[in-house]
């Protein structure tokens, strides 16, 4: 059975398993020669209407048979001329016989190649943008909503001074505004190879329009125009630059870094039960263990990151041995790092908006945490409370020392509660200040200016809506 074929070979889980319709098609086999069918045709016109002999009726079935894309044809032609840019040209011109002595006419592979690939890289950038604007969204409303909420904060893994969970939610949300505003400068950044010719030179054209030089640059503006984008690279060689590559996958993989230790805290999390990502009702943690309530969005988008951050390795090395106006050994890798990066970060966003929209907080969990650790950490202000009330600030120290040693052993040596309050209680010596206790150990007063903080959430939430709207 035909269909049964495909579980014969292997399929990318980025594909089969993972990504987005969108972004699967922007790095596939039907967009990337219909793409090159488009430039062929921009090249026609802008040849055209610079004074080439090229005909409006070879236009027009160019433009007619730009979607009829012969794949057998053009695998068996690769098999025979094994070229892939000239087996589309045969098969291209196949369907297009009037037109077949103009198709590619004075331009080199990588016109549509490079070309192609920019295009892509453009569009890819599209997709995941507005994705990323959506998680900032979600974050900041989750930020806003438990911007009150005094929770433990982490040093070292090891209890420290209380924040708040909206306020750790803008760490995160911080970091993914920097992500934002890097993809959006590199896709900006992002120009058109052009019509540059077989090493860069545009000799072939100079030649075609008898050595018009104006003509040369005006074509290549009017193709570039036609593509959709405001300029192109003013040099290259045979290819654009590869140092492209390198920006637009160091951007994706500094996400990569985000999403990571996002995703990573919200497993350490799960742990403490403090918080949880969406859990559905039919959903199993384990096949083992019935009870489990196993982090995997989180999990998945950790496995995922770590892809992408190590996937910034092969422009880097791509771009430091390309022999001078190019080699080919870059080919084979960019096929698979470019669409593998952007695929990569696609189901990374789109599973980081899922957890986001769904977080589920446990209050009651954060408050005992909190009672567990605060009588250790109010120490300090119980030792101000006595100075005020007379007392002396070393006596007090020693005091509090030997009382906080004693409730540390009842915790790491008996397992028992942390139970300093009421020693604290216990002891004449603090009689003073027994009335300001509950005060001095209200988790509000150690969360300092974490809730007007979180106030960035806010602008954060006009930011992400106003990107959202450009796409």
């Amino acid at each position: 059975m035909e269909g049964a074929d495909e579980f014969m070979k292997y399929r990318s889980p980025l594909v089969s398993r993972y990504a987005s319709k969108e972004m699967a098609y922007n790095f596939s086999d039907r967009k990337k020669f219909t793409t090159w069918r488009k430039l062929w045709i921009y090249l026609a016109k802008a040849e055209k209407a610079l004074g080439l002999l090229i005909t409006d009726a070879q236009i027009l079935e160019m433009e007619t048979h730009a979607e009829e894309i012969d794949f057998a044809m053009a695998a068996e032609e690769e098999h025979k001329l094994r070229h892939d840019v000239m087996a589309h040209v045969h098969t291209y011109a196949h369907c297009c016989p009037t037109a077949a002595p103009i198709i590619h006419l004075g331009a080199t592979s990588c016109y549509v190649g490079d070309n192609t690939d920019l295009i892509m890289l453009r569009d890819g950038f599209d997709i995941l943008l507005p994705k990323l604007a959506r998680v900032i969204d979600r974050l900041a409303n989750f930020a806003d909503k438990y911007a009150q909420l005094p929770t433990l904060g982490f040093t070292h893994y090891q209890p420290a001074q209380l924040t708040t969970v909206g306020k750790r939610a803008c760490l995160w949300l911080q970091d993914l505004v920097m992500d934002m505003r890097n993809l959006q400068r590199a896709r900006d950044d992002l120009r058109f190879r052009g019509v540059k010719g077989t090493t860069g030179t545009q000799a072939s054209f100079l030649q075609l329009f008898q050595g018009d030089y104006n003509k040369v640059e005006e074509l290549d503006r009017m193709v570039t125009e036609m593509a959709g984008f405001k300029k192109a690279y003013l040099v290259t060689g045979q290819t654009y630059s590869r140092k492209v590559d390198i920006d637009c996958l160091s951007n994706l993989a500094s996400l990569g870094a985000t999403v990571h230790k996002i995703c990573t805290d919200i497993r350490l999390l799960a742990n403490l039960k403090e918080i949880e990502e969406p859990f559905e009702k039919e959903q199993i943690g384990s096949s083992a263990m019935p009870y489990k309530r196993n982090p995997m969005r989180s999990e998945r988008c950790c496995s995922l990151a770590r892809h992408l951050v190590v996937l910034i390795a092969d422009p880097l090395q791509t771009a430091s041995v390309q022999w001078l106006e190019r080699s080919l050994d870059d080919s084979a890798n960019r096929r698979i790092s470019l669409p593998e990066s952007f695929l990569t970060a696609d189901i990374i966003l789109s599973t980081l908006q899922n957890i986001t929209e769904g977080l589920v907080v446990y209050p009651k969990v954060i408050e005992r945490h909190i009672r567990h650790e605060l009588p250790f950490m109010a120490t300090e202000n119980i030792i101000m409370a006595m100075v005020k009330a007379g007392g002396n600030r070393q006596d007090c120290h020693e005091k509090i020392r030997v009382l906080s040693q004693e409730a540390a052993a009842v915790v790491k040596q008996e397992g028992g509660d942390n139970d300093l309050l009421a020693r604290v209680q216990r002891d004449p010596y603090f009689t003073p200040i027994l009335e300001q206790l509950d005060a001095l150990l209200d988790p509000k007063t150690f969360i300092g200016c974490a809730p007007r903080q979180v106030l960035f959430a806010s602008r954060l939430q006009g930011f992400c809506q106003r990107r959202c709207a450009r796409f």
